[in-house]
């Protein structure tokens, strides 16, 4: 489902805070471009800039200027050599709460139940609801599962690190790296909805140690579905065929259980997924065959686009249908299996051509391109 190449010893930035440095402003573009650390640039939307924290002994308000030294997090990584974004709106995330920066409001997951959202409210409201709270929180689906003591526990953390990164921040040299998040692999197992989790497994040691340490601070009751594997005869990769799902990524063609097959290309300006009939063979009529084929299309692209870490605008050319029933079939059934993927997904229209448009929210770069970085042939 989801594949995340990491190169050893390789330093990420995303979710990273600074205290960066206005370099210059482009009007223009509606752009200000900041310098993080070591020379590394960053791009800065300026529709943000009322939202900016500055550093002591800048001058605040809402026009940057150069020189000026502002408190900023990396939002998306650097991707097809577009600098890395950052953003006003510093956020740190837990299990169970968003705490936010950029908003001052209290927002709860869609997902949450209207009982489950209730309760939680009643939370806030009579523990957490401040008037001159300087951030916002946002309610996680995962916290419908919490205790009020784990809530406020989590709260109560986040809290200290907001003060800690943010407040005291403030007073620290430019270019200062404030906060970089936890590894990739235990934010994984933070943000996972663990109703459904039936094990965590891994073969390094270090890693292995990682986990059960910040298990046993952060959720005993997952403690025992870590693993660590061991087996010389069958290492951990190729029992779950990494090397397959790699394969799959670098190729162009996609084939599918029916026969039909999807044509996977990645411009420049937006990713292009073509939906063909390939081998199948139709026993019924031509239009209920469409269909078919159309529907497993739609499973199958959603999944490939949270596996290759596709995002943008995203055009797929189904095959086309007559029956207008048929068509809002399928744009509703790509709209319900959008919401399965963790990152923002919007199903947008079908255009009188045909095409379905549809965007994913850049964040990470693409998976291929994480495959150049650690030296596998692509």
């Amino acid at each position: 489902t989801e594949l995340r190449p990491e190169q050893e010893g390789c330093k990420r930035i995303l979710g990273n805070v600074y205290v960066a440095k206005v370099e210059s402003i482009s009007e223009n573009i509606n752009a200000a471009f900041l310098l993080l650390e070591n020379g590394l640039r960053a791009w800065f939307p300026l529709q943000e800039q009322e939202r900016l924290i500055f550093a002591s002994g800048c001058r605040p308000g809402s026009r940057l200027r150069p020189g000026d030294e502002v408190l900023v997090q990396v939002s998306r990584d650097a991707m097809k050599g577009k600098l890395p974004a950052v953003t006003a709106n510093i956020s740190f995330t837990g299990k169970y709460l968003v705490l936010t920066t950029g908003n001052k409001k209290t927002g709860y997951s869609t997902k949450l139940s209207g009982e489950d959202k209730s309760r939680l409210a009643g939370w806030v409201t009579q523990n957490m609801q401040d008037a001159e709270r300087p951030y916002g929180l946002v309610v996680r689906t995962n916290a419908a599962d919490a205790s009020k003591e784990e809530f406020f526990r989590e709260f109560a953390y986040l809290n200290t690190r907001y003060e800690s990164v943010v407040l005291r921040g403030r007073n620290r040299t430019c270019y200062s790296l404030l906060y970089e998040p936890e590894a990739f692999y235990l934010t994984t197992v933070r943000d996972l909805y663990t109703d459904d989790l039936e094990e965590i497994v891994t073969d390094l040691p270090e890693v292995y140690a990682e986990l059960k340490n910040y298990l046993e601070t952060a959720d005993v009751s997952l403690c025992g579905k870590l693993r660590f594997y061991e087996d010389k005869l069958l290492p951990l990769h190729k029992l779950y065929a990494l090397e397959k799902a790699v394969d799959e990524i670098r190729s162009e063609r996609v084939w599918l259980k029916s026969g039909g097959f999807l044509v996977i290309q990645q411009t420049e300006a937006f990713v292009s997924i073509d939906v063909n009939t390939g081998k199948y063979i139709a026993k019924k009529k031509a239009e209920e065959a469409y269909r078919k084929i159309n529907l497993e299309a739609a499973e199958e692209i959603v999944r490939q686009l949270r596996l290759r870490n596709l995002s943008g605008i995203i055009l797929i050319d189904f095959i086309n249908m007559e029956h207008p029933d048929h068509q809002e079939e399928l744009f509703h059934v790509l709209k319900k299996l959008v919401k399965k993927d963790p990152v923002k997904c919007t199903v947008v229209d079908i255009t009188p051509l045909h095409i379905m448009e549809m965007t994913r929210k850049k964040i990470r770069r693409p998976v291929i391109e994480d495959l150049k970085e650690t030296g596998q042939k692509v």
